[in-house]
């Protein structure tokens, strides 16, 4: 939540109607943010994403190591994990939405279950920096450069293995309540060959449970 800007203030408004601007990040297998961008809250979890250095990188194939492996008969690169909000790609995976059978809502649990580790940086990063729960009165210039610093310093905390009281997520969780986080839209754009690789991950999911 922000003070709303002397121009262009629409733009900031999100579903929720108030002003804000959006944290989009990409969270290590550690809990520690690896990239962040900061823009308007009015601004599509996709379309951020979609403007962002990450986004090149990643179609260029030059974010990750140039590693694949085979699953089943269809090959993959090393992906990143996503909601509902983000197009499906051969390298971000993403839930199924709709009519689910038992199959894909295994792929969907075992999709949730990793991204647990996103769900918790978030959560550590506004339990320890409470300026990122309450209204900023900075200016729009400042505000980026305040949330990128308490990605940083979070990211060193967890490295050193700094304490992270329980009662501080609790409070966190209080204090959020007051802005409500806005529903995002769902988006069903997917890519041929991000499809193949979806539904070779759900078919490996289903038979390692047949194994166990």
């Amino acid at each position: 939540p922000i003070l709303g800007p002397d121009h262009q203030g629409s733009q900031y408004i999100n579903r929720k109607g108030y002003f804000s601007m959006v944290l989009q990040a990409l969270v290590d297998h550690k809990g520690r943010f690896t990239t962040s961008m900061s823009v308007a809250g009015k601004v599509h979890d996709a379309r951020v994403f979609k403007n962002s250095g990450l986004f090149r990188r990643l179609q260029e194939g030059v974010y990750f190591p140039d590693r694949k492996i085979t699953v089943g008969d269809v090959e993959m690169p090393i992906v990143i994990l996503a909601d509902p909000a983000y197009p499906l790609m051969p390298w971000l995976m993403k839930p199924y939405t709709g009519a689910l059978d038992t199959e894909k809502e295994l792929f969907n649990y075992r999709l949730s279950k990793c991204r647990m580790v996103v769900e918790c940086a978030f959560g550590r990063l506004k339990g320890r920096w409470r300026s990122l729960l309450t209204r900023s009165d900075l200016s729009q210039t400042n505000i980026p450069i305040v949330i990128a610093a308490c990605c940083v310093l979070h990211n060193l905390c967890e490295s050193k293995g700094e304490t992270f009281m329980a009662g501080w997520e609790v409070e966190a969780n209080r204090l959020a309540a007051d802005y409500a986080q806005p529903d995002t839209r769902a988006i069903r754009r997917s890519q041929r060959d991000a499809l193949r690789i979806r539904e070779a991950l759900k078919a490996s999911f289903q038979s390692e449970r047949g194994n166990q």
